[in-house]
């Protein structure tokens, strides 16, 4: 609250007047009654405070986006005025019209931006993935018509469950990212109660589901998938990020056959402080000491992960553990399967914890599950740890020298680890175009019925309910957490399906 002070101190004023060693021009006479104000906050509740401040970070946000928006605008034009200059053999009055055109462009961008977007801009057609914070569903513009995969994601869980770093850091790729390699994002928005990610719709599924159909795959096969994922992993890189959750899961596979890498709930910036606390919580739940908090969340996931007692020369064993595979991917617990040894000491490490991932995949392709699954979550997290003594190639599986020799030097110790560079000149990789791969054809391409065809993905598994939407408490401060999350990419004319 604002103090009232009236006849400040007159030697106050006459002090500094004194001090003062240029002239100053004579100020007006003030009216005996005059009356100060100092700016203080004492008297206000804290209620109010926090009020205060929710509104200078919303205004500072609302004002750097409208300043940065500028300068992105400007940019691009500059860009085509310089690059229009250096074309000589186009006429000055095509040039006009391709400015004129960007003009356009960016006039129907800012309309875009200025639209709110919401849930009900968008029909469920059908759900088409679940996992521990949300789910994923196939969704149509109601406007356009255009298909696109919505992420939804519940804020609550994630301040529960300190994922406000992830869930940035996964908004942060997809919304920097145009590579073809990395799912593309087209908006995102929030309600009080859930974040979304509107994304484009890959109809091919996962590798996770093709691994678990086909069992294995040849040489020429691995080596194409295993070389689009080297690929999209240095796109990511590239980015300033590490993925860290590289699997089967979220390896998606494009109406062409070709694949994007997908779910960056647990990457994190190269400049920010690692987060394992995920991997302590995995660590815990598999040695029983849950938090309480664990402990309720565990109650309320409807999948359980059965025991699986699993000899890997038993195919119906293994055979088991597929389709056990499956439900864990839906868990709340989730599979340390591909998890590399370094992020679980929780004493720092790189980029080239992602190239392990890579490393346990190849293997599952080539040998049918990944080269430490157990009958638990501890136990294969006790053989990662221990890798040395568990990294075995089965005997009545043949795979060539330079498979093996590739799989040993990204299964690891970080240090010896290859890089991509030495994996792209691996033998393994022989006749490999890297710079054309993506547009040869796949040993793969999905026959899809319609642009709504959901067939390779597992839907009968999913319940297909509406989760019921309950609201929440503290939503102001929900909102102040996920200020700027809000996108909208600005090549609309390619967006949906």
């Amino acid at each position: 609250m604002a103090n009232p002070v009236r006849n400040p101190v007159a030697q106050s004023s006459s002090s500094v007047r004194g001090s003062q060693t240029t002239p100053q021009a004579p100020q007006p006479a003030r009216p005996a009654d005059y009356v100060y104000f100092e700016r203080t906050t004492a008297g206000f509740s804290e209620e109010a405070g926090s009020r205060a401040k929710s509104a200078q970070l919303k205004l500072e946000h609302y004002y750097k986006v409208a300043v940065d928006s500028a300068i992105e605008r400007n940019s691009r034009r500059v860009e085509l005025e310089r690059r229009l200059q250096g074309e000589a053999l186009i006429s000055d009055e095509r040039k006009q019209r391709q400015l004129q055109q960007l003009g356009k462009k960016e006039s129907t961008y800012l309309r875009l931006r200025r639209t709110k977007l919401g849930l009900d801009d968008f029909r469920t057609v059908k759900v088409i993935g679940k996992g521990a914070f949300g789910e994923v569903r196939l969704v149509q513009k109601t406007d356009t018509g255009k298909i696109y995969a919505m992420k939804t994601l519940k804020k609550e869980e994630m301040l529960k469950k300190d994922q406000l770093a992830h869930v940035r850091a996964e908004r942060d790729v997809l919304a920097e990212s145009d590579s073809p390699w990395v799912v593309q994002l087209f908006y995102s928005f929030q309600d009080p109660s859930y974040l979304y990610l509107i994304m484009e719709f890959l109809p091919g599924g996962d590798l996770m589901t093709m691994l678990i159909k086909y069992d294995t795959f040849s040489e020429d096969v691995t080596r194409f998938y295993i070389a689009e994922c080297v690929l999209a992993i240095e796109a990511v890189h590239k980015l300033g990020f590490i993925h860290r959750d590289i699997k089967p899961d979220n390896i998606l596979i494009d109406k062409d056959g070709h694949i994007k890498l997908s779910d960056f709930g647990l990457s994190t910036g190269f400049q920010k402080k690692h987060d394992s606390s995920y991997y302590q919580r995995l660590l815990d739940s598999a040695n029983g000491a849950q938090s309480p908090t664990a402990a309720a969340q565990a109650a309320r996931n409807s999948v359980m992960v059965n025991s699986i007692n699993l000899t890997m020369s038993n195919k119906d064993q293994i055979a088991t553990w597929k389709a056990n595979r499956r439900k864990l991917a839906y868990s709340t617990v989730g599979t340390p399967d591909y998890i590399a040894p370094e992020i679980f000491i929780q004493k720092g490490y790189g980029k080239e914890c992602d190239w392990w991932s890579l490393g346990a995949i190849m293997f599952e392709c080539l040998v049918g599950y990944p080269p430490f699954c157990s009958d638990s979550t501890h136990e294969t997290y006790q053989k990662i740890m221990q890798w040395s003594n568990y990294l075995l190639f089965p005997d009545d599986v043949h795979l060539s020298r330079e498979s093996e020799h590739l799989i040993t030097h990204l299964i690891t110790s970080a240090d010896q680890r290859f890089t991509v560079d030495k994996i792209k000149s691996h033998s393994f990789f022989y006749g490999v175009d890297w710079d054309t791969i993506r547009q040869i054809d796949a040993p793969f391409v999905p026959h899809l019925r319609s642009i709504t065809d959901t067939s390779y993905f597992p839907t009968d598994e999913i319940d297909q309910a509406d989760e019921e939407k309950s609201a929440s408490s503290n939503e102001a401060s929900k909102d102040l957490a996920f200020l700027g999350y809000t996108f909208k990419r600005f090549s609309v004319s390619s967006h949906g399906f």
